[in-house]
């Protein structure tokens, strides 16, 4: 496949699997917004294989991690893998090479899904977040310039995908206990006296409800340690990812302030409130210049 064919089957994938970082990528330069995409078609495939789903909806066979890993450790070799999700993997990395270990940590988050894991502790819980999406905002800062080796630009960046992540276990929390998934630290549930089991129980709402806040709170915090790290970004990144954390730290929020009717339906920003975000975005993009 030529590289426009393969951009355009990874913006395919974008454009299917996610509207928040689709809306966000849009303010990246070029090469960056192009990179960015296949980074995610690899991501994507990895999450999809693992949930047995196509981009995160309906039910097929689930793939392994140890698949993923052979195919991902070929191409990190040079070797070909014939699959869109792998040949952008490959140009990727040609273009912006991203160190191994971070592609490793990102699909040990899918081990310890397969594994059944579930935090203990809120250490267990900040570990998982990086893995699944910390290591992603590693890589992404690598796409958009961030020096490997920059260890400092790369922690703050995995700060901001660890919020992005809480957000979403926020969410997704109901969601999650249907599918016998638990992403609540079991010391917090032991705390509020509540069995996994009976999580969605009326006797443990307010139980569940402080556990959430709990979460909000985290989302908060590593999304203010993220934004120490920004001003080492171009502009246009700095306002794309600037944007991004205020949809995806939005999300968390207005999971916190519904209270018992978070999960009524699916928390979503709308693409007006989305468009809103753009001018503090933009205020704060040149505020922290780059250095």
């Amino acid at each position: 496949m030529t590289r426009d064919e393969i951009v355009a089957g990874a913006f395919d994938a974008i454009q299917r699997g996610s509207k928040s970082f689709r809306a966000s990528s849009r303010l990246f330069d070029r090469e960056t917004r192009e990179r960015a995409w296949l980074l995610y078609s690899w991501c994507r495939h990895c999450d999809d294989q693992c949930d047995g789903q196509v981009m995160g909806q309906g039910s097929v066979e689930r793939g392994s991690v140890a698949d993923l890993r052979d195919k991902t450790a070929r191409v990190v070799r040079g070797e070909s893998v014939a699959e869109l999700p792998f040949e952008a993997l490959a140009l990727l990395l040609s273009e912006r090479p991203v160190p191994q270990r971070l592609l490793d940590d990102h699909l040990q988050g899918f081990e310890l899904d397969a594994a059944g894991w579930q935090p203990k502790t809120h250490h267990d819980l900040i570990r998982y977040c990086y893995h699944v999406a910390g290591s992603v905002g590693c890589m992404m800062a690598i796409v958009m310039g961030v020096p490997a080796d920059d260890q400092a630009t790369l922690e703050r960046a995995s700060d901001l995908g660890i919020a992005f992540q809480l957000s979403n276990i926020a969410r997704d929390v109901r969601e999650d206990h249907l599918n016998g998934r638990c992403y609540l630290p079991s010391d917090w549930l032991a705390e509020f006296g509540i069995p996994q089991a009976e999580l969605f129980a009326p006797e443990h709402r307010a139980g569940l409800l402080a556990m959430v806040d709990r979460l909000v709170g985290l989302v908060d915090l590593y999304e203010a340690r993220s934004r120490s790290g920004v001003n080492r970004l171009p502009f246009r990144s700095r306002l794309a990812v600037l944007a991004a954390a205020r949809i995806y730290g939005a999300i968390g929020r207005r999971v916190g302030s519904l209270g018992e009717a978070a999960w009524d339906e699916r928390v979503t920003i709308g693409r007006a409130r989305k468009l809103g975000f753009l001018v503090p975005s933009l205020a704060e993009a040149v505020v922290r210049r780059r250095p």
